[in-house]
C-alpha cells in the first residue's frame, strides 16, 4: 500500500483525520467541495499544529514537514487515481455518503473507508465494485487526542483488508478494535443511548447539564460527561445516529425532541458556539 491517504469531506471529522494522518507520515490530499468549507480549512488546519508546538506535543520542523505533506483539492476528479487510503467523511446521510464512495471507488485506492458511526457497510456497499476492499474507519473527536478507531467489518470485506486496516490504526497512532457490521457497531449503540438519556433528563428538569456531566465524570470515570460530548461531536450528529438507530432498533433510540429542537434551532455545539454549553473560541465557556 502506497502513502497516499485522500480524506473527502474538511468538516471536523475529515479535517482531525488529515491531520493525524500527515502526521504519521501520508501524502495527504484532502477534498472538500464546499468553497467555505475549503477555504476555511487551512486555517484550521495550521491552527492545530501552532497548538502542538505551543504545547510542546511537536518542534516547529514536525509540524512544517506535515503542513507540507498536506494538500487541498477542490473534488475527487482532481485526485490522480491509485491513492492507498481514501477515508470518506462526509455527513452521515446514506445516499450521500453513497454517492461519495461510489466516486472514491473509481479511483481503485487500496483500501477504501468511511467514517460512519452508525450506517450499515453493507449497505454503503451496494454497487462498490471492489467491496471487498471496503470497510469502516470509524475516529473519534478529537482525532488527535482519542486513540481509539472502531474498524467496522462488512459482509464482502476480506481478512486482508481487515489486516491492512488494523495496521494503517497503528501507524496512525491508534488502538483499533474490530467489529462487526451492525447499526451502531459497538461505541455509537452505547455512547448515544448514555447521551439521549441525559438529554432527556435535562428536558425533564433532572439537573443542570453540567452537573449531569458531573455525576457521570466523578461517579463512573468518564473523561467527559455526555452532554458536553455531544456538544463536540455536534448536535446534528448525534441526531442522524440517532435516527438511524432508532429505524433499526425501534423507538428506544427515539431522539427525544429536545435534541430536534435545538438541531433546528442551529444550537449544534462547539461548531456553532452553542448547544448545551457555550463555546468561544472554540473553549468551552
Amino acid at each position: 500500500m502506497n502513502d497516499r491517504f485522500v480524506v473527502v469531506g474538511a468538516g471536523t471529522m475529515g479535517l482531525g483525520i488529515a491531520y493525524v494522518a500527515a502526521g504519521a507520515g501520508h501524502a495527504v490530499e484532502l477534498v472538500e467541495v464546499d468553497r467555505g468549507r475549503a477555504a476555511e480549512a487551512p486555517a484550521a488546519l495550521a491552527a492545530l499544529w501552532d497548538r502542538a508546538v505551543r504545547r510542546g506535543r511537536l518542534d516547529a520542523d514536525a509540524a512544517a514537514a506535515g503542513r507540507d505533506r498536506l494538500t487541498l483539492r477542490a473534488s475527487l476528479a482532481e485526485v490522480p487515481a491509485g491513492p492507498g487510503v481514501v477515508v470518506e467523511a462526509v455527513p452521515e446521510r446514506l445516499e450521500l455518503k453513497r454517492r461519495v464512495l461510489a466516486e472514491a471507488a473509481a479511483l481503485r485506492p487500496a483500501l477504501l473507508g468511511s467514517n460512519t458511526s452508525s450506517i450499515s457497510i453493507g449497505e454503503l456497499a451496494v454497487g462498490l465494485p471492489s467491496p471487498e476492499r471496503f470497510l469502516g474507519l470509524h475516529f473519534f473527536n478529537p482525532v488527535w487526542a482519542m486513540t481509539l478507531l472502531e474498524v467496522v467489518v462488512g459482509p464482502a470485506t476480506t481478512t486482508e483488508t481487515t489486516t491492512a486496516a488494523v495496521a494503517l490504526a497503528r501507524r496512525l497512532g491508534k488502538d483499533p478494535v474490530v467489529v462487526r457490521d451492525l447499526p451502531g457497531f459497538a461505541t455509537s449503540r452505547l455512547g448515544v443511548t448514555l447521551g439521549l438519556e441525559a438529554i432527556r433528563m435535562v428536558a425533564d428538569g433532572v439537573a443542570a447539564p453540567a452537573d449531569i456531566d458531573k455525576a457521570m465524570v466523578l461517579g463512573y470515570r468518564h473523561p467527559v460527561g455526555p452532554l458536553e460530548l455531544t456538544d463536540l461531536v455536534g448536535l446534528d450528529v448525534r441526531l442522524d445516529i440517532a435516527r438511524t438507530l432508532q429505524a433499526a432498533y425501534g423507538d428506544r433510540f427515539a431522539p427525544p425532541e429536545l435534541l430536534v429542537e435545538m438541531v433546528a434551532q442551529g444550537r449544534l455545539g462547539k461548531k456553532s458556539g452553542q448547544g448545551f454549553y457555550h463555546w468561544e473560541g472554540g473553549v468551552k465557556q
